[in-house]
């Protein structure tokens, strides 16, 4: 296995060992995410088979997204100490065992621990893939590369759920758990084709760094993921919400003094990749109030089926199969990234503007344009914007960078998600008084005699609540093209 310094490309490499490189990292961004959305859907089937509800159960889903939030960035940074194949290799193999202790756990606390193991395996191969890729790939070939990690997010966005719950209806949840090891074997396997990269410098592990952010981000979305239940005034909301933001602090403070540090500051101190990390940010948690939350409405309030649900929603995600090539082919002919993704900033906030047109009895005609206007702003520079970051970075920092870009990504969403939902329901609650009725209402609950009340009443917080989010992304826009703007000299 070949050992590539400064995690520099070689000047003749094998056209084929890269295409096989860039296929496993494909595989583990397609697959990594069904394992979470086709767990999510075995949940309640998973909870009639050992017993289990309320939060214990929820933790199946919880905890392999906490710990695979919280260990990206220290993954990164890992890869760029100890080598990027090796650290995805790990993740492979780690991602594989918890994934078949899954499939064998006798109980709920057994299949939760399991659960946080392929959280680890995860950390380490979503962040270690998006620096192979970063250190594979140069140039246009780069923006190339990265688009296709984009149209493959966009496949497991939009098939994802469909095909994780056929394999949880047919094969049954152990089995489906099983399945997911094999490809975790297979992601391995294939690490044997990869070029090994990374930094020349001795290696030296962030070890109080790396355990302040992890304490620090698990324990901020951990408060984040309370708050849609208990409510943000409540103190297992604020409590891990204020230790956390402590933490945050004092991992500045140390990585200032840091020798090695996990997360180098100075990279954040680069306005051009701090203009990426804020697009990355937009890009993602833009759409995700929508795709967590409008299969609710069009079910609760218009009656629609699971199936037109998911139909309709193929409005919003469809467009991610195709537009990330479309936005790599752009770029390579010549269009300056920063007017490229500012557009599709603005088309998410117009896109979310759009959707409040939202009322009961809408018809699928009717959401077509605000649909289609997001699908088409997140696709277009999904994946693109990872490759933009990666230009920005030194080459012995690529993994740190690919860490922090994913970790932006799993908070912000998770972050998004929860706000909006949040404020649905207090919204809701202002109207209504009563917390029970908001957040059944909210629910798509809503059967009774106030049915139409209920639902006018939910249709006007989803305007308020879209108009927000289109503010905050049209605000995202004249950031970064203000951030993005030529050096002067």
């Amino acid at each position: 296995m070949a050992i590539v310094d400064n995690a520099a490309p070689a000047p003749v490499r094998a056209r084929g060992r890269d295409t096989l490189a860039l296929l496993v990292v494909l595989l583990g961004y397609l697959t990594l995410p069904m394992l979470m959305s086709g767990t999510t859907i075995a949940l309640p089937t998973i909870g009639t088979a050992v017993g289990a509800s309320g939060a214990a159960l929820q933790w199946v889903v919880v905890g392999y997204f906490l710990t695979a939030s919280s260990l990206m960035l220290v993954a990164g940074s890992l890869g760029d100490l100890f080598g990027r194949r090796r650290v995805f290799a790990a993740g492979a193999l780690v991602y594989a065992t918890g994934s078949l202790a899954s499939a064998f756990a006798g109980g709920v606390l057994l299949l939760d621990l399991a659960r946080t193991v392929s959280g680890i395996g995860a950390a380490g191969v979503m962040a270690s893939g998006g620096a192979i890729l970063g250190s594979t790939f140069t140039g246009a070939a780069r923006t190339r590369a990265f688009a296709a990690l984009g149209t493959t997010a966009g496949v497991g966005l939009a098939v994802g759920p469909t095909l994780s719950g056929w394999l949880v209806g047919s094969l049954g949840w152990r089995a489906f758990f099983a399945v997911f090891a094999a490809i975790g074997l297979l992601i391995l396997a294939g690490t044997t084709v990869m070029t090994e990269t990374r930094a020349t410098r001795r290696p030296r592990i962030d070890a109080l760094g790396s355990v302040t952010l992890i304490g620090a981000l698990a324990l901020v979305m951990f408060g984040v993921n309370q708050a849609a239940d208990a409510g943000w005034a409540s103190a297992s909301v604020l409590l891990p919400l204020a230790v956390g933001m402590g933490l945050a602090v004092t991992f500045t403070v140390i990585e200032r003094h840091a020798p090695y540090p996990v997360l180098d500051l100075a990279v954040l101190r680069n306005r051009r990749f701090a203009a990426w990390c804020l697009a990355c940010l937009f890009v993602s948690a833009g759409p995700s109030g929508v795709l967590a939350f409008l299969p609710t409405f069009l079910q609760g309030v218009n009656g629609a089926s699971t199936q037109l649900a998911g139909l309709t929603m193929m409005l919003l995600t469809a467009p991610v199969l195709l537009m990330p090539q479309v936005g790599a082919w752009v770029v390579n002919r010549g269009v300056a990234p920063r007017l490229l993704i500012t557009i599709s900033l603005l088309l998410l906030a117009i896109g979310n503007g759009w959707l409040t047109v939202l009322h009961p009895g809408i018809g699928v005609g009717g959401l077509a344009g605000p649909l289609l206007t997001i699908g088409i702003g997140m696709g277009l520079m999904i994946g693109t914007t990872d490759a933009q970051a990666m230009n920005e970075v030194a080459p012995e920092r690529l993994g740190m960078a690919a860490g922090l870009l994913n970790t932006v990504r799993g908070g912000g969403t998770t972050l998004v998600t929860t706000l909006f939902g949040t404020a649905l329901i207090n919204l809701l609650q202002a109207r209504l008084g009563s917390t029970q009725t908001a957040v059944e209402v909210a629910a798509g609950n809503l059967n009774g005699p106030d049915r139409a009340t209920h639902a006018a009443l939910l249709s006007e917080a989803w305007h308020v609540v879209t108009w927000s989010v289109a503010g905050s992304c049209a605000a995202a826009a004249i950031g970064v093209w203000v951030l993005l703007r030529p050096d002067r000299r």
